[in-house]
């Protein structure tokens, strides 16, 4: 099941201002005559936009993300059974032809792609019910990213002359997401690969198709073949706190010499590394290595990207993780007034959603660090009433 929307698109800075919201029906008007002005055929545009309608349930979904309100350790656990992990198993068995073409054209590991096929579909279970023409139309028609939005209207339309999508009936995720692995249609069009040789690229049919096409993404933004994306570690109790975190990276000699180890195997040598902690320097802890990076290319949600790369390590033979004994969550509420409070000393911390976030964990972080506290980027109620 998609959870959140994959923006591997950017936005482009000539529709970054592009009008949206109002009428719906002078709007899309608009995007025929866009379509047109870039060479499609007045009568294919007709045909292709026919049925297209906006879905107040797209914008309801967009809308209510609240599961990423949970912290990682619940957050695993919800996504991650022993059910999931053992269909991963038979997976990789059955399709293991397959994933040795993943590693060896495209240098991506099964564990990765195992653990985004299982979270994004349920290994194709569920591909979503959404209409995809009209909910890519409602989030173009939407004024929160009409920038992201509308190319891909205009990329499906391109994808329908290939004979790679129906705008009366192909279906996907609220976002606009297609197939097993879940891609937009713009991604298709740049990195669908037809894996199985039928002429077509099929990501709601064909399990090569979807993992190639998964991996040739996974590639294009940056993976590099060979090395690990994340390893649970142990920490010394004296470590700089400060120096933790997502956005700050050393070798992992330069840990090792602090005092970090790997709790199974060692550190990857020779690779710059980011000691990740979820929730706090008493919870799990992690080295991410550049390619935990680029899974950010995929999905944007912290906790989803953590998960979905330590599931990857678990189908590869990796232990469960130590929860250890974090401090307690920040409520919703709490969280939102944490942000205001730290927007309000001049952070940047996007919006005020209660959801820990990438930039509201560096705020936190500096935050605590200035208030002479352990700087790990984890909230406490604490910190909270310091500030």
């Amino acid at each position: 099941m998609r959870l959140t929307l994959a923006l591997t698109l950017a936005a482009s800075p000539a529709l970054a201002d592009v009008p949206c919201g109002g009428g719906f029906a002078p709007w899309l008007a608009g995007v025929r005559a866009e379509a047109v002005a870039g060479g499609a055929a007045p009568d294919r545009v007709d045909r292709f936009f026919r049925t297209a309608t906006p879905d107040p349930k797209v914008l309801a979904a967009d809308r209510a993300q609240g599961v990423f309100r949970k912290t990682f350790t619940e957050f695993s656990r919800n996504l991650i059974s022993q059910n999931r992990l053992d269909t991963a198993a038979a997976k990789a068995r059955a399709h293991k032809a397959l994933f040795d073409r993943a590693a060896a054209d495209y240098g991506v590991s099964r564990g990765i792609l195992l653990a985004f096929w299982a979270f994004e579909t349920d290994f194709g279970g569920y591909q979503g019910d959404f209409n995809t023409l009209n909910a890519l139309v409602t989030l173009a028609h939407d004024c929160r990213r009409p920038g992201l939005f509308r190319p891909q209207v205009l990329a499906a339309l391109q994808l329908w002359q290939a004979g790679g999508l129906d705008p009366a009936t192909t279906t996907g995720a609220w976002a606009g997401e297609i197939g097993m692995v879940q891609m937009l249609p713009a991604d298709i069009l740049a990195r669908g690969i037809d894996g199985d040789g039928d002429g077509r690229v099929a990501l709601k049919t064909s399990v090569p198709d979807a993992i190639l096409s998964g991996a040739n993404m996974l590639r294009h933004h940056g993976w590099q073949a060979g090395e690990p994306w994340l390893q649970e570690i142990v920490l010394p109790d004296t470590l700089d706190w400060t120096r933790t975190g997502v956005d700050k990276a050393l070798p992992t000699a330069d840990w090792a010499a602090m005092g970090v180890t790997a709790r199974s195997g060692t550190l990857a040598p020779g690779l710059q590394g980011s000691v990740l902690l979820p929730q706090g320097r008493k919870g799990p802890a992690f080295m991410a290595y550049p390619n935990f990076h680029t899974l950010f290319d995929w999905n944007k949600s912290f906790v989803y990207v953590t998960t979905a790369a330590y599931f990857a390590t678990r189908i590869e033979g990796a232990p469960a993780f130590r929860p250890g004994t974090p401090d307690p969550a920040l409520s919703p509420d709490q969280m939102q007034a944490l942000q205001r409070k730290l927007q309000a000393r001049g952070h940047d911390v996007g919006k005020i959603d209660g959801i820990l976030g990438a930039l509201t964990r560096i705020a936190v972080q500096k935050e605590q660090a200035r208030l002479g506290l352990p700087a790990d980027a984890w909230p406490t109620a604490a910190l909270l009433e310091r500030l």
